[in-house]
């Protein structure tokens, strides 16, 4: 094939990743970008520099009709999606903001994955149709204020009395937690950890929301104060024990994760590549120095590995084959290269960089929340480290 008859270069897809997605694929992918264009990048900046979520209901309730929520599910109102296809969801709601992608994660891959997962038929059938379609926004309490990598700890605590359950503890940094309607919560009981579907109405149960935020401030986030709170003996979620039941739940959840970084990378690299073309110093457009060229081309060169390693991963995820370790992997490798490129992003915009006019300090500050969260990058490196060695290096 000539060079002539080839496909011309395409700055915004340089590999031509887009011939591995099907046209439904596409469609998927297209959906949750315009939606995102048309009711979140008008409001953004605006929200996060309040630091507050306005119409998160109205949000949640939107996103349920373009079946957004719970969308890699099947039945009970779910869409039944690809795991390809939720991670294309993922990166797009990323791009806008990464506090509208967590809200889509926690509400689909934490709360509604634990409640399909290990629920009963009742519990099911109860809660995930009203959380498919944004009525009820879920919550999913694990970590605590003194224990977040090492939920084996967590003072949480659920004491039979009779036939109920009574909780009492505290978890922090939960996202959703003040607006949700149901809360996953996960406690130690005589007989291991379980988790338990609490109604955020019950007494007992509170959620102050969680301010002066510098990441993620466009996102609720809140701490669980449950206080005697009493529960009848279905609340319990009937086909998992042990800590086996948060961590797969986790794993869903950071799979999202793996392809949410490349739209914040994607959002701020796209902001430098335009950017560069325009501002002039000099007498021309900065994007014609090498310099500036050299790190638009390690820029792009990172960001579209992650988007092929994102997309590997779905592919295996489809198919029945992915392994936490190589989420794990996916999450390590792509928010650290994400931040690397909101920073590289920065430095071209100059003292640009630094106001919301442009989304790349957003994005960088928000990548910081979701470096740590969901596993640290030290858990991801340890849990990498075993699989390759077989040694465990955690205690």
């Amino acid at each position: 094939m000539s060079a002539s008859t080839l496909p011309p270069f395409d700055p915004a897809d340089p590999l031509g990743i887009d011939d591995l997605l099907s046209d439904e694929d596409k469609a998927v992918r297209d959906t949750v970008r315009q939606w995102a264009a048309d009711r979140v990048l008008p409001h953004i900046a605006e929200w996060y520099e309040a630091g507050e979520l306005p119409g998160i209901q109205d949000l949640a309730r939107e996103l349920g009709s373009i079946g957004a929520l719970g969308m890699s599910l099947t039945g009970y109102g779910c869409a039944g999606a690809s795991a390809v296809q939720y991670g294309l969801a993922c990166l797009e709601l990323e791009a806008a903001d990464s506090g509208i992608r967590s809200l889509v994660s926690v509400q689909g891959s934490l709360a509604m994955y634990a409640i399909w997962k290990f629920g009963s038929e009742e519990q099911k059938q109860q809660w995930l149709p009203r959380m498919a379609a944004g009525e009820v926004i879920g919550c999913f309490g694990l970590t605590e204020p003194d224990h977040g990598s090492d939920p084996a700890n967590m003072r949480t605590f659920a004491k039979r009395d009779g036939s109920d359950w009574i909780l009492n503890g505290r978890k922090m940094w939960i996202t959703n937690g003040s607006v949700a309607g149901v809360a996953v919560v996960w406690a130690r009981t005589d007989d291991g950890v379980r988790g338990f579907v609490v109604p955020t109405d019950a007494p007992g149960f509170s959620a102050p929301e969680i301010k002066h935020k510098w990441s993620l401030r466009a996102s609720v986030t809140s701490e669980l104060v449950l206080d005697d709170v009493r529960l009848p003996a279905d609340a319990v979620l009937p086909e998992v024990k042990g800590l086996r039941g948060p961590l797969s739940c986790l794993s869903h959840a950071r799979y999202g994760i793996v392809w949410g970084a490349m739209g914040a990378a994607r959002a701020s690299f796209e902001s430098a590549l335009g950017y560069a073309k325009t501002r002039e110093q000099f007498g021309k457009a900065i994007g014609g120095f090498q310099l500036t060229q050299g790190k638009l081309a390690d820029m792009a060169v990172e960001l579209h590995k992650g988007v092929l390693l994102a997309h590997h991963l779905g592919r295996r995820l489809d198919a029945g084959k992915l392994r936490p370790e190589q989420v794990s992997f996916g999450k390590l490798n792509n928010v650290r290269e994400a931040i690397e490129i909101c920073r590289t992003s920065r430095t071209i915009l100059g003292a640009n960089g630094i106001s919301l006019e442009y989304p790349v300090m957003r994005h960088a500050t928000n990548l910081e929340s979701v470096l740590t969260y969901e596993g640290t990058v030290e858990m991801h490196q340890l849990v990498l480290g075993k699989a390759l060695t077989g040694l465990d290096a955690f205690r």
